[in-house]
């Protein structure tokens, strides 16, 4: 198969490192839901489906960085602190 073809996977090693999701779910819980949180979130109540968007939009700038894989963007689910 050719390797444009099956870019990305477990065991890919096109990127030479990634992070892993423990580290970007710190990453995303020290450096972005501080914003969403001041942007959305004035009433104490919690905005799922901002923080849900903020991992979604972070991470997929995270994979078109190559920081992450695309398996790693596809396969992730969101953390706890987007629920």
């Amino acid at each position: 198969m050719n390797k444009l073809n099956n870019r990305n996977l477990p065991g890919d090693s096109s990127l030479s490192t990634v992070i892993t999701r423990d580290e970007a779910i710190v990453l995303f819980e020290t450096e972005v839901l501080p914003y969403v949180i001041e942007e959305y979130e004035q009433d104490g109540q919690r905005d799922i489906p901002a923080r849900s968007e903020a991992f979604n939009n972070w991470t997929d700038a995270l994979c078109k960085d190559g920081e992450i894989s695309e398996w790693q963007y596809n396969n992730w689910t969101h953390p706890d602190s987007c629920g």
